[in-house]
């Protein structure tokens, strides 16, 4: 059954503790409608699962923002890249205070993917604000299913503030097989879902996904004045490289060349926005990785690599598999072309078969069609907005 929220058409944000309304008909974040969920809050020890692009409007973090309503926040939880978004991808994130708030700051990536009993201990209620780019390797979809499982072992509510996905316009990819789960995909669920954060939340509750069939006490606050149709550019990167709309949009596709010897252009400033290798075809466009923000030490640091340049590529409908076939066939040692754990990122170990066997990308797509399908009729069920 559909979730229904009653929707009313007032843009409203607080700037220096003032409420500012901004007219009908704009795009509003679950942050920034501190109105509808600011009394579930007073009197409450409050725990906050954010990072740098948890804003209230434009610029005003939502922490800073309670904190000076008066809102008692007593931790917050920081996912992959911290809580201010500067750790490289995959790389330990410690426990630490926030030096402008002096709040402590409790890592969820790392060793303590979930929180532990006594990480929640003094917590009443838990207010969840990720941007989230609408990937099943993304790894806050995972940060929110094991936060939703430890607040439902613990008796503690969830509400999440709903954020647009800039990838909800489709839905597509192979779907996530059992044996293939990890932190970079953990539900039976394609690389692009197409759903905000807010309804796979509502997936992970009905379709009983938390660990010995527990649901969460979940509250989302819906978007106002939106659809999966939608266009929306994150003002603020949601993770290290990821820079702009063309590398989020590209994102889908061109991870799939991440566990491979393939460069997706880590280490420079065209992240997920070109690929390449020493050993491709030379092309007149080149790159060559050296350490930057995001990336301390990337694949293929200080080679020259050849390959393509997707800057101006148009906003993908569909997983892209033209560019990890083109690398593969292009690629002079086949044999060695794939990194371990390249499965967890496609979903399943049939694909890198495929591509051995010379399969066409419309016959690989074929291949997962039906569980496509199957899906899309799931997704339904959870769906909050048109």
């Amino acid at each position: 059954m559909k979730a229904t929220f009653k929707i009313t058409f007032l843009f409203c944000l607080f700037s220096g503790g003032i409420l500012i309304c901004k007219g009908q008909n704009q795009l509003t974040t679950g942050a920034s409608q501190i109105e509808t969920y600011i009394e579930m809050l007073h009197g409450k020890q409050v725990g906050i699962v954010a990072h740098q692009a948890s804003l209230v409007g434009a610029d005003t973090h939502l922490v800073d923002t309670l904190l000076s309503l008066g809102i008692n926040i007593k931790k917050v939880y920081a996912p992959e890249h911290g809580f201010r978004g500067d750790a490289d991808a995959g790389e330990s994130v410690a426990d630490e205070k926030d030096v402008k708030t002096g709040l402590p700051i409790l890592s969820l990536y790392g060793d303590n993917k979930k929180p532990a009993a006594e990480h929640l201990e003094g917590i009443s209620v838990m207010l969840f604000d990720l941007q989230d780019v609408g990937v099943r390797f993304y790894t806050y979809l995972s940060t929110l299913h094991y936060v939703m499982e430890a607040c439902a072992e613990n008796g503690i509510a969830v509400i999440l503030l709903d954020r647009p996905n800039p990838n909800t316009h489709y839905t597509d990819g192979p779907v996530l097989e059992e044996d293939c789960k990890s932190f970079v995909g953990m539900h039976p669920v394609p690389i692009v879902p197409g759903m905000t954060i807010g309804e796979y939340a509502q997936m992970i509750n009905g379709e009983r996904w938390l660990a010995g069939d527990i649901s969460c006490d979940l509250t989302v606050v819906p978007l106002k004045n939106y659809t999966h149709q939608t266009p929306y550019e994150i003002p603020l990167r949601p993770s290290p490289n990821l820079p702009n709309a063309q590398s989020i949009a590209l994102y889908p596709s061109l991870c799939l060349l991440e566990p491979t010897e393939i460069s997706v252009g880590r280490g420079t400033e065209m992240q997920f926005q070109v690929f390449g290798h020493p050993q491709l075809p030379k092309t007149p466009f080149s790159f060559v990785p050296q350490p930057n923000y995001g990336a301390k030490n990337p694949k293929l640091k200080g080679q020259k690599c050849f390959g393509k340049d997707l800057r101006n590529h148009k906003r993908p409908t569909k997983i892209e598999l033209k560019w990890l076939i083109q690398a593969y066939n292009d690629y002079p040692d086949q044999d060695h072309f794939f990194k371990k754990g390249f499965f967890r990122i496609a979903g399943n170990k049939n694909l890198e078969k495929q591509l051995a066997q010379g399969m066409s990308e419309e016959q690989i797509r074929k291949s997962w069609a039906n569980d496509l399908k199957k899906f899309k009729i799931i997704r339904e069920q959870y769906l909050i907005y048109p």
